[in-house]
């Protein structure tokens, strides 16, 4: 009897641990088919990223899928800035520790941040949706030079 109390403990942890697993993996497959209409998205346990052109949805993970979503256009965002511990650092050389990791959109409106837990997950994506939101700034002074060249050639 006694012997039997002593393991009742490590059952009820197996157990725990086996329904925490079970949990995360319906996690990861509700995220898995979410993803699957997105051009490049990441999934994390504090947040879902997906990207189509110019248009980031993001929302938290759960078992039934994302939930939480929003959704915003690079066309909107003002600037990008990586923040460790509260604290906004390089994408080019970020920290190797930290807690709190964010990913932080201005808008003209308002200011999202999209969490993530790992430091180098969090500036890769920052410095690749740095450079989409740059390639976008370029394209209407690019269109707008054109429009110029154009206007003085049938002039």
């Amino acid at each position: 009897m006694e012997r039997g109390l002593l393991w009742l403990p490590l059952l009820v942890l197996f157990i725990w641990l086996t329904w925490q697993g079970w949990n995360e993996y319906q996690k990861v497959e509700a995220y898995r088919r979410w993803a699957q209409e997105f051009e490049r998205a990441k999934y994390d346990i504090y947040a879902v990223l997906g990207q189509n052109g110019s248009n980031l949805t993001w929302g938290k993970p759960t078992r039934v899928g994302p939930i939480d979503l929003e959704t915003f256009s690079l066309t909107d965002v003002q600037s990008i800035r990586l923040l460790v511990d509260d604290q906004p650092v390089a994408m080019e050389s970020p920290p190797s520790k930290g807690k709190a990791i964010t990913l932080e959109f201005t808008l003209t409106s308002s200011t999202v941040s999209i969490p993530f837990t790992e430091i180098p997950l969090a500036a890769q994506w920052g410095k690749h949706l740095q450079q989409e939101w740059q390639r976008l700034q370029l394209i209407p002074t690019q269109m707008l030079s054109e429009s110029k060249d154009s206007s003085s050639e049938t002039l």
